[in-house]
């Protein structure tokens, strides 16, 4: 089985996993989650080399990830890496149905269309009870929290899209997420990345609160 990469992992973490609706911040926030998560896993396949100030492309031929080969010919125009989070966050509508694709063709999400008091339509993505793989991308991002060791790269990466789309409140429990806000902080700290995504969703709630 090909391992999942980081915007599925984000995309299963956002439904929940008994009604399959939608969890965490939507809009924007979660664009620019999604965003940073095509980002990182071109980071981690060595296709873009960024910090919190510069991005650069050093390959741009295809990966055979139909996502990513989306998002990496849009990055040579972006001026750095908060650039193409706005960049990446822009053509979400185009990414986000390509990972759900992925997932159902996967057999890790089911689509299922209904309606809210009978006259509201309403799409949801159930988690095939037979696949253990989209409890397990929470059980890891819980492990990661609850552990002092050392993290994987991948590991600090989802824990900061987790936090950036206000999903840790809704994944752990209240206890472990008062107890753990220390290391929570460091895992968000560790990759620049990270920081990048934290910043420009930031940045964006500000300026809402500013323009209200």
């Amino acid at each position: 089985m090909t391992p999942l990469s980081l915007p599925e992992e984000i995309v299963l973490l956002t439904f929940d996993d008994e009604t399959g609706r939608s969890i965490g911040r939507q809009g924007i926030a979660a664009s620019i989650a999604l965003a940073g998560a095509v980002m990182m896993e071109l980071a981690l396949a060595g296709r873009v080399d960024t910090d919190l100030h510069r991005l650069e492309v050093l390959d741009d031929s295809p990966t055979g990830d139909p996502v990513l080969d989306a998002g990496l010919p849009l990055l040579r125009s972006a001026p750095d890496s908060r650039g193409a989070l706005m960049l990446l966050a822009r053509e979400e509508t185009g990414l986000r149905p390509r990972v759900l694709s992925a997932l159902i063709a996967r057999g890790l999400l089911k689509q299922v269309e209904g309606r809210v008091l009978l006259v509201f339509p309403e799409r949801r993505y159930l988690k095939p009870e037979d696949r253990p793989e989209p409890r397990e991308v929470r059980a890891r991002l819980l492990r990661s929290i609850e552990t002092d060791d050392i993290p994987e790269p991948r590991e600090a990466l989802l824990a900061g899209l987790a936090r950036a789309t206000a999903l840790l409140p809704l994944l752990l429990p209240p206890a472990l997420l008062a107890a753990r806000q220390e290391r929570i902080q460091l895992l968000n700290r560790i990759e620049a990345l990270n920081r990048s995504v934290a910043e420009t969703v930031g940045d964006l709630y500000l300026y809402r609160l500013r323009s209200a």
